[in-house]
């Protein structure tokens, strides 16, 4: 029987490993030729639908506080009622006087006639009546005058059925003219009394 010498055999076993490990790797590279790696898929987050956005607003809290009359509609009653006054007091015709008197003329009458009209059509609407004379004649006479030509218009529309209650007088005797000029027109122009919305 012939023997090997150790060199031999290790010579022979390092032979055998080296073609073991060849082929083995021949194999893993036939086998990996026909592998196609699968594609690598990322996880990304889905996107926001229209339902989604809506859910999401949905959880959000709602603010719930007392509503009040808006600033546009406390404007609008306002315009309404500036406009309704305005009208009023456009119905409402000055009367004139004769010099140096408080007594009322036929034309004056029926002026207030008229107003009494108009202010019966507005029951809560109050009237300040303003007394008026012309320049002649002292401050304090012109006062105590044009307050008695106020009280002669408002005894005259409490005639006519206006409430007292809605009626109040002031004498602004010679301070309020009317009208400048120092004539008879000017003069028969600023012996008045005016009628004057206090109130709505």
């Amino acid at each position: 029987m012939q023997k090997f010498a150790p060199v031999h055999v290790v010579s022979l076993f390092l032979i055998t490993l080296l073609l073991s490990t060849g082929c083995a790797n021949h194999d893993v590279v036939k086998k990996d030729e026909g592998f196609t790696p699968a594609p690598v898929v990322r996880q990304t987050d889905p996107p926001k639908t229209d339902q989604g956005a809506s859910s999401e607003t949905s959880s959000t809290p709602i603010d719930i506080r007392e509503v009040t009359p808006s600033t546009a509609s406390d404007t609008s009653q306002q315009n309404q009622q500036t406009s309704a006054n305005e009208k009023l007091q456009s119905a409402l015709n000055k009367i004139y006087f004769n010099f140096d008197s408080a007594g009322l003329s036929e034309s004056a009458r029926s002026t207030l006639a008229k107003n009494a009209e108009t202010l019966a059509s507005k029951p809560i609407a109050k009237i300040r009546i303003e007394g008026n004379c012309d320049e002649r004649g002292s401050a304090e006479y012109n006062l105590a005058l044009g307050e008695r030509r106020a009280k002669a218009a408002q005894q005259y529309l409490v005639t006519m059925g206006v409430n007292s209650d809605r009626l109040t007088t002031v004498s602004y005797g010679k301070e309020k003219p009317s009208a400048g000029g120092n004539d008879e027109a000017a003069w028969a122009s600023n012996r008045r009394a005016e009628f004057i919305i206090a109130t709505p």
